[in-house]
């Protein structure tokens, strides 16, 4: 259960695509003064060194942020990412790279609460310390703590079981990161599982799931139930930087599904999904996809756009 480490995959194409909506996602919330309250179920070490440790083994951040680091024509939308990176790496080498939960941080306002939920016992160890450094420099800069007292609180319990304790927020306003490592098959069925239970106690919420898109029947099923989940709207994009591998494996495709997406945001990805297969995708095979639609028409989306590699 606990074998699964995302510092061998950290700044991937995958985590590409994930933290660019997420920051999208926070981007559309800070447009109004009331608070909010952002929930990551899986919320890892949240900092990543490149340059050390697991990152250098598969070195997959070269399939994603990467060839991204140097760009200087990328769409404004993407820049909002790119920059948080940089902002990371002072130095203007591309050593770290900021998980889900140092993304969010970076963006929330002071009046905004995160709640991080972490069961790996040394990722746990990892973000705690990562998030009181994070705390030290603040301080140092004459900011107020931000690790003890209301605004972040960090976990070590099952995100999937905490989710329903903390909906609906006392603002009335959230965005909830599920992001599992889905090395075991009751994933996929917990993802579902967790989202109905969440949109009954709070259906205005913004919900973001993360999803791999591998041969295995859950991985390809997980889609088709995530629209039949009761929302005003959903939507689904996918990025594949490339074909299947002959061998079946490696991560060559992944996906966020967003119930209650902000009407802006397909817009920006027709905008940026296509710069992206521009610059990662390896062949021909290379593509997005953007999908949205209402549960009660799911299995007939009103929109639907494939994008490929010349």
């Amino acid at each position: 259960m606990f074998s699964y480490r995302h510092g061998f995959h950290a700044g991937n194409h995958a985590d590409v695509l994930k933290h660019f909506v997420l920051v999208q996602l926070i981007q559309y919330l800070n447009q109004k003064d009331t608070a909010y309250t952002y929930v990551d179920t899986h919320a890892g070490a949240g900092l990543y060194a490149l340059d050390s440790g697991y990152a250098t083994k598969n070195a997959e951040f070269e399939t994603g942020i990467g060839p991204l680091w140097g760009k200087t024509d990328l769409p404004p939308a993407l820049a909002e990412y790119m920059n948080l990176i940089k902002e990371m790496n002072p130095s203007g080498k591309l050593r770290y790279y900021p998980g889900s939960p140092f993304c969010a941080e970076k963006i929330l306002r002071e009046q905004d609460r995160l709640r991080l939920f972490e069961l790996h016992p040394s990722e746990i160890k990892v973000l705690s310390e990562n998030f009181r450094k994070l705390d030290a420099h603040q301080a140092e800069q004459g900011k107020r703590p931000t690790v003890r007292g209301k605004r972040i609180i960090i976990s070590d319990t099952d995100g999937f079981d905490s989710l329903k304790s903390l909906l609906p927020p006392p603002s009335r306003r959230a965005l909830v990161l599920i992001d599992p490592p889905y090395e075991v098959k009751d994933d996929y069925r917990r993802v579902k599982s967790a989202l109905d239970e969440a949109v009954k106690r709070f259906p205005s919420g913004t919900y973001a799931v993360w999803y791999p898109i591998l041969q295995r029947m859950e991985s390809r099923e997980l889609p088709e139930k995530l629209k039949r989940v009761e929302c005003k709207e959903w939507l689904n994009v996918s990025l594949s930087i490339s074909g299947p591998a002959p061998d079946g494996f490696g991560l060559h495709s992944s996906g966020m599904f967003i119930l209650n997406p902000p009407w802006t945001l397909v817009a920006t990805l027709k905008e940026v999904m296509p710069y992206l297969v521009a610059v990662l995708g390896k062949d021909k095979q290379a593509k997005f996809e953007i999908q949205t639609g209402t549960p009660l028409t799911g299995q007939n989306p009103r929109f639907k756009k494939p994008g490929a590699v010349a």
